[in-house]
């Protein structure tokens, strides 16, 4: 299963297309496992984060018209996206995957897990829930609270390879080229761009670390150290991570396509410029 996200990202650049992948699990399960984990509210908050992909090239959303945002969220159609998951989900999710999962979640501590992390993917509270994760970390720091130390195990946890920085510029890499193919910036050269997120990834890695933590502090504040610890309990099981390795690589697969439609969109709607 340590293939996933690699296995995931070459169906989509080999052209395979989502709509011709079989389902290994019913639908109705795969339905009831997005709901139960909350996967299904993380894949639709990606709209949020569409609506702001001007500006990974140095633009804003008024460039592109008063059309922008219905672009956006015609191209992150939450519906679309949810068939997209199941159907890569279901070529690649075991029974005994999908039951270990649903079991954890469907208890009294992941509903209320469920709760508060749906609440966070669907807030837009500009930066406020990172102000306030920043503060409670550092009083943990002041206090040599051990509560840090089962932040930073659950974490780790999620993704224990760090393969989440990699998807991530994968996914804007992808971006930038699509937006140069369709003139949106100037010509890119895919090499160069390579290797300048390989420099910036030490440094983003170190930022994302630190943004998680925050984000986690705040998120899980109303649970005690020992809810906590199980949490990061069932996030170590092995299936669990097999469970999370594939759903943040069918989440990176998702996106990466997604953020090339929507630069296709971006060369039809407003004119290009220099990155």
């Amino acid at each position: 299963m340590r293939q996933i996200i690699t296995r995931v990202f070459l169906v989509l650049a080999l052209g395979a297309g989502l709509a011709q992948t079989a389902l290994a699990a019913d639908k109705a399960r795969l339905e009831a496992f997005l709901k139960v984990t909350g996967f299904d509210v993380a894949l639709e908050s990606m709209r949020i984060g569409a609506q702001d992909a001007p500006q990974m090239i140095g633009m804003e959303a008024s460039d592109f018209g008063i059309l922008w945002a219905d672009v956006a969220d015609e191209v992150f159609e939450p519906e679309a996206i949810r068939k997209d998951a199941m159907q890569l989900l279901g070529a690649a999710m075991s029974d005994e995957m999908l039951e270990h999962a649903a079991d954890f979640y469907a208890s009294d501590l992941g509903q209320r897990l469920v709760e508060v992390e749906n609440a966070a993917h669907a807030s837009d509270d500009d930066g406020a829930t990172a102000e306030r994760g920043e503060a409670l970390v550092a009083g943990m720091v002041e206090a040599g609270s051990a509560r840090l130390e089962m932040l930073k195990r659950m974490n780790h946890a999620i993704d224990p390879e760090n393969v989440g920085i990699k998807a991530s510029q994968e996914v804007q890499i992808r971006f930038l080229l699509a937006a140069s193919d369709a003139g949106v910036i100037d010509r890119i050269d895919e090499a160069t761009l390579r290797s300048l997120m390989e420099d910036q990834a030490g440094a983003v890695a170190i930022e994302v670390e630190k943004s998680a933590l925050a984000n986690s502090a705040a998120v899980y504040e109303g649970f005690s150290d020992a809810e906590l610890e199980a949490y990061a309990e069932a996030l170590e099981a092995p299936l669990m991570q097999d469970v999370y390795e594939l759903m943040n690589g069918v989440q990176y697969a998702i996106m990466a396509d997604r953020y090339e439609q929507l630069a296709v969109k971006m060369g039809e709607l407003g004119p290009g410029q220099e990155l």
